[in-house]
């Protein structure tokens, strides 16, 4: 897969916000297309939200919408992608299908200015950060999340905040930066990353 050095990518999630709410956090980034990475376009709670209702009142606010959890969403249905009954996305990552969606996203952010959305708030809490943010960062694009409150972090600082979870766990304090990083994603996914239900509640 070839690198992109000049596109921007950004991630939201929709949380409890009202669709003006989300629509406005939108704008405020300049967002013209969103890709659905949620595993299934569906929100119990909050039917704006749904993959068609959403399409279409985006359409007509004149943002593209395109659903692509079958290659992105943080719920594998293969046993091959589970390490102890929880989401393996480092495995995931590897997955011909996950690497299909992610040319698909850094093809259409040649085009416009995309953002990946789930449904978590916080990047942190979510495989758009995790997994499919992480992957395209090391594909070579700018990635930014938008959090709740309308401020847009990079990807960068994301890591920044995932090392200072990781702390001194890992017992050596001598570990390369780039091994240190990787099990800072490791322990973050272990406890946010989606489980079987014999093994821990699901979080997304």
């Amino acid at each position: 897969m070839s690198s992109n050095t000049q596109s921007t990518l950004f991630t939201i999630g929709h949380s409890t916000h009202t669709y003006e709410k989300f629509l406005s956090l939108l704008l405020h980034a300049g967002i013209t297309a969103i890709a659905d990475v949620r595993s299934s376009p569906f929100s119990k709670h909050f039917s704006h939200f749904n993959g068609d209702t959403l399409k279409r009142e985006l359409r007509k606010d004149g943002i593209e919408y395109s659903f692509l959890g079958e290659e992105l969403g943080g719920r594998p249905t293969s046993p091959d992608f589970f390490c102890e009954g929880v989401a393996d996305y480092e495995k995931m990552a590897k997955a011909d299908k996950f690497k299909r969606g992610l040319s698909r996203v850094i093809e259409g952010a040649r085009t416009y200015q995309v953002a990946l959305m789930c449904s978590e708030h916080n990047p942190l809490d979510c495989h758009r950060c995790l997994l499919v943010g992480r992957a395209l960062k090391e594909n070579g694009l700018d990635v930014r999340h938008i959090l709740s409150d309308g401020r847009i972090r990079s990807h960068r600082h994301i890591e920044d905040n995932l090392l200072a979870l990781l702390g001194n766990t890992t017992g050596d304090l001598f570990m390369p930066a780039q091994d240190r990083l990787s099990a800072a994603y490791r322990d973050r996914a272990s406890k946010v990353a989606y489980a079987l239900p014999v093994h821990r509640k699901a979080t997304y």
